[in-house]
C-alpha cells in the first residue's frame, strides 16, 4: 500500500525563511547606511576600514542567507510545491504569469555580470589599481559562475527547481553589499559570491521553463527569454551607470539592484516547483552526475560541451579584445561602448529569428545556422584584417555579434530540452559551467594568439576552428528534441496532463505514462 505525499507548503519553514531574509536585510541595510555616510568622501570608501558593526552586519547576512535557505527545502516525501491557483484563472494564465516571473529572474541574473563593465573605471581610480590588477575582477566573478553553474545545476536535481531558484536569490540579496566593501580583496570575494549566484539560476531556470510549458511552444518562447533577457539585463544595467555613477559613483550600481531582487524574492509565490520532478523524486532515487558522461548521454554532453565552449572562446576571448584591435586601427570607427550597444540592440531580431527558425524549422539546423554564421564573420575579419574596407569590416562585426547572440540564446533551451528530466540541471549547469569557462582561459589565450604574427587575422581563424567543428558535431550528432514529440496529434493531450501537473493534480498512472517519467526516459520534446 502506498501512502501518499502529503501535500507541500510554498516555503516549508515560512517563519525561519522570513526571518532569515529579514536577517539578511538588516545586514545590507547597514551597509548601506556606511554607503550613505560616506558621501562626505566622495563615496570613496576605501578609506573607511572594516569596523566591528561592518563584520556583524556581514555576520548577519551569512545566518540569515543559511537560515533562509535551509527553510525553503522541501522535507522528504512532501507533494509538489503549486503556487496557489484561483478558479477563475486559467492554466494559460499561469504559464504567462511563471513565464514573466522567470524572466525577470533572468534579467536580474545578467544585470550581475554586465555591471561588471561599468564599476572597473571607477574602482581603478578609487583603489589605484593597475590593469593587471583590475583584470581580476572578471576572471573571479566568471569562475564563481562556473562553480555556481555546476552547484546550482545538481543542487535543482537534488532540492528542487524552486529551492535554488530562492537560494540563488538570497544569494543576490546578500552580496549586494559588495557596493560598501571597502577593500579590493572583499570585492572579489563578494563578485566570486555573487557569479555563484548568477552561474546556479541560469540553467534552473531553463529547466523549469522545459517542464512548465507545452512542448509545441516552448522552444520558441525559451530561445525568446534567453536573448531578451540578456539584452534586457545589459541595457539596464547600462541605464543605471548612465543615471546614477555621475551623481553617486560606481558603488551605488550594487545597491540600486536591491530592489529588483526583493521584488524577485516576494514573486515566489508564483513560483511552484516542477510537478514533474516532485513525481520523479518520490520514485526514484538519485541519478549521479556522472550520468553525464555514460551512455546514452555521453554523446550528447560531447556535443554541447564543444558548442558551448566554442562561444566561450569567441565570446570570451576574442570578442573581449576586439574593441581595442579597431580602435588601435583607427579604421574601425567603433568605440568599445558602440560595440556593446550594437550587440544588444541585433541580439533583439536575431533571437526573434532563431526562435522562430528553431520551432517552425530544426533545433538542430538552427544551432548549426548560428554557428556557420559565427565562423564566417569570423573568416570575413580574418581576410580583411583591421586595415580593410571598413563597410566589410563593420558588417563582418555585426554579423559576429548576430551569430554569436543567436548561439547563446539556442545553447541553455537545447540543452534542458534534450535531457532527461533526472538530469536536466545538472545538464544545463555543465553546458552552463562550461561556456562560462571560457572567461577564465579565453583572454589570456587569445592574448597570446595576438602577439603571434597576423595578429587579430591569426586570432579569428584559431577561434574560428573550434565553432566550426562545433557546428558540425551539431549535425552530425546532435540531438533533435523535436524527435521525441511523437506524432503532431499528442499535443492535446499533453497539453492536458501539463495542465493537470500545473495545477498540482495527479494524472493517473493507468491513463498515461508521459506524467511521471522515469530516469533516463522523460520525454523531452
Amino acid at each position: 500500500m502506498t501512502v501518499p505525499a502529503r501535500p507541500a507548503a510554498l516555503i516549508p519553514r515560512p517563519l525561519m525563511f522570513w526571518t532569515g531574509v529579514a536577517l539578511t536585510c538588516a545586514g545590507v541595510a547597514q551597509h548601506l547606511w556606511m554607503f550613505v555616510e560616506s558621501a562626505s568622501m566622495g563615496f570613496h570608501m576605501a578609506m573607511m576600514g572594516t569596523s566591528g558593526v561592518m563584520w556583524a552586519a556581514m555576520a548577519a547576512i551569512v545566518v540569515g542567507v543559511v537560515v533562509s535557505g535551509f527553510a525553503v527545502v522541501q522535507p522528504p516525501g512532501a507533494g509538489p510545491a503549486a503556487a496557489p491557483a484561483p478558479a477563475a484563472r486559467t492554466a494559460t494564465a499561469h504559464r504567462h504569469r511563471l513565464i514573466a516571473i522567470l524572466s525577470f529572474a533572468l534579467m536580474v541574473d545578467q544585470m550581475k555580470p554586465a555591471t561588471l563593465a561599468f564599476i572597473q573605471p571607477g574602482m581603478r581610480t578609487e583603489f589605484h589599481l593597475g590593469a593587471a590588477e583590475v583584470a581580476w575582477l572578471p576572471t573571479v566573478a566568471l569562475s564563481g559562475t562556473v562553480v555556481g553553474s555546476l552547484v546550482g545545476g545538481r543542487a535543482a536535481d537534488h532540492i528542487g527547481r524552486r529551492a535554488t531558484i530562492l537560494i540563488a536569490s538570497l544569494l543576490f540579496l546578500g552580496t549586494t553589499v559588495c557596493g560598501a566593501m571597502p577593500t579590493f580583496g572583499g570585492i572579489l570575494v563578494m563578485c566570486a559570491l555573487m557569479g555563484m549566484a548568477a552561474g546556479g539560476m541560469l540553467p534552473v531556470v531553463y529547466a523549469l521553463m522545459t517542464e512548465s510549458l507545452p512542448p509545441g511552444r516552448r522552444a520558441a518562447i525559451m530561445v525568446l527569454q534567453a536573448g531578451l533577457t540578456t539584452t534586457g539585463g545589459y541595457m539596464a544595467a547600462a541605464g543605471l551607470a548612465a543615471v546614477l555613477v555621475p551623481l553617486t559613483g560606481w558603488r551605488v550600481l550594487w545597491f540600486a539592484q536591491l530592489p529588483l531582487v526583493l521584488v524577485l524574492i516576494a514573486l515566489n509565490r508564483w513560483i511552484p516547483e516542477s510537478a514533474a520532478f516532485t513525481a520523479l523524486r518520490s520514485q526514484a532515487g538519485r541519478v549521479p552526475a556522472a550520468t553525464l558522461f555514460q551512455r546514452p548521454q555521453a554523446a550528447k554532453t560531447l556535443v554541447v560541451s564543444g558548442y558551448a565552449l566554442a562561444w566561450g572562446l569567441v565570446y570570451w576571448g576574442f570578442i573581449t579584445f576586439l574593441p581595442s584591435q579597431l580602435e588601435s586601427s583607427g579604421r574601425g570607427g567603433m568605440s568599445a561602448a558602440t560595440l556593446l550597444f550594437v550587440s544588444s540592440l541585433l541580439s533583439i531580431p536575431t533571437c526573434v529569428v532563431a526562435a522562430w527558425l528553431y520551432m517552425r524549422w530544426s533545433a538542430r539546423g538552427t544551432m548549426v545556422l548560428y554557428a556557420g554564421l559565427t565562423v564566417a564573420a569570423l573568416l570575413a575579419l580574418a581576410a580583411v584584417g583591421t586595415d580593410g574596407s571598413r563597410p566589410v569590416l563593420l558588417t563582418a562585426v555585426m554579423l559576429l555579434f548576430a551569430g554569436t547572440a543567436g548561439v547563446i540564446a539556442l545553447i541553455g533551451p537545447y540543452t534542458a530540452e534534450i535531457y532527461p528530466l533526472a538530469i536536466r540541471g545538472t545538464a544545463g549547469g555543465w553546458a552552463a559551467a562550461v561556456g562560462k569557462s571560457g572567461g577564465a582561459f579565453g583572454p589570456p589565450l587569445i592574448a597570446l594568439v595576438l602577439s603571434a604574427p597576423g595578429g587579430m587575422r591569426t586570432a579569428a581563424v584559431f577561434v574560428a576552428l573550434p565553432m566550426a567543428v562545433a557546428g558540425v558535431a551539431v549535425a552530425v550528432r546532435g540531438s533533435n528534441p523535436r524527435a521525441a514529440a511523437g506524432h503532431p496529434g499528442n499535443t492535446a493531450r499533453l497539453n492536458a496532463e501539463l495542465d493537470d501537473l500545473v495545477r498540482g493534480e495527479a494524472v493517473p498512472a493507468e491513463k498515461t505514462t508521459t506524467a511521471t517519467p522515469a530516469p533516463g526516459t522523460e520525454d523531452t520534446a
